[in-house]
């Protein structure tokens, strides 16, 4: 059985390969330099000539300039991560410090806000699933306000906190603190009525009843929100500081945008998926060492 799954993955592996080989393939063979063949309507071709298509003094159905395309190849790609993964902490200025440490700056707020909102959605949300009416009088708030965009919550959070670092923190706050929320509360309003009668057969204590028996019979549900909550952070943090600026990787894509760098920009869209993909992981991870087979 060990063997089989070891050969579907190794197969699933080579196949993931042989995509990321053919992207490239088309992006490569799309990106060589094209021949351009002037028009021979003499009116298309002085169109052409004005717009800088062509070269001046050229003959009708001539074949003229090398025309290259705009996008980078994979090759200029490739030079220009290297650029960035050869030296990622340099610090020269404002505008122009290395890609580890707009990442950096990036996680530190991502971290700090995913972990104020789980102080506050987990034991709300235990709170919640334990009392029926509290879950009740609750909805109405969470169902308002769990599908505001954040780019809406950012106008508010500049105008009241006045600080575009803190503004950018409150926002990945309230926009993870839902998903933690409302599955804290499921899972714990699913926990089996007969482990609870336990507890108050065995008369524990609220704090143990809590941590012996429904935390842990929760965990899977709530990690799975911390989880949800964590990719949701990682999606506003890249809105977030293209609109406040400064710092971090959604500030670098949009300044790199401006300098009509697509090669920069495509480098920190790849980097950005493989930070989602690692933290994905290690939720993941962390999913599996809770959870339990009944």
């Amino acid at each position: 059985m060990a063997h089989k799954s070891l050969s579907t993955k190794a197969k699933g592996y080579l196949l993931s390969l042989l995509i990321v080989l053919s992207v490239i393939g088309i992006w490569h063979t799309a990106t060589l330099p094209k021949q351009i063949t002037a028009p021979t309507d003499p009116l298309r071709l002085e169109y052409r000539i004005l717009m800088g298509d062509i070269p001046e003094f050229t003959k009708p159905g001539a074949i003229v300039a090398i025309q290259k395309s705009e996008f980078p190849s994979p090759t200029e790609f490739a030079k220009t991560a290297w650029v960035h993964i050869s030296d990622p902490f340099y610090d020269k200025g404002l505008n122009d410090k290395g890609i580890g440490i707009q990442l950096g700056y990036s996680i530190g707020r991502v971290l700090l806000g995913f972990f104020l909102a789980m102080i506050v959605a987990i034991p709300l949300g235990y709170a919640i699933g334990m009392s029926p009416v509290l879950g009740s009088a609750a909805t109405p708030f969470v169902q308002i306000l769990k599908p505001i965009s954040p780019l809406a919550w950012m106008p508010i959070a500049l105008y009241t906190i006045k600080d575009s670092n803190a503004s950018s923190i409150f926002v990945i706050f309230i926009c993870s603190i839902w998903p933690m929320l409302t599955n804290t509360a499921f899972g714990v309003a699913s926990v089996r009525r007969e482990w609870r009668n336990v507890a108050k057969t065995l008369e524990l204590s609220p704090l143990k009843t809590a941590t012996k028996i429904v935390i842990p019979a929760a965990a899977p549900t709530i990690v799975t929100g911390m989880r949800i909550s964590m990719g949701i952070a990682w999606l506003v943090i890249v809105a977030a500081e293209m609109l406040v600026g400064g710092t971090g990787i959604g500030y670098f894509v949009w300044n790199q945008w401006n300098n009509l760098s697509l090669a920069n920009v495509i480098f920190a869209v790849l980097l950005i998926g493989l930070m989602g993909m690692i933290l994905d992981m290690l939720f993941a991870i962390l999913q599996k060492k809770v959870s339990y087979v009944e």
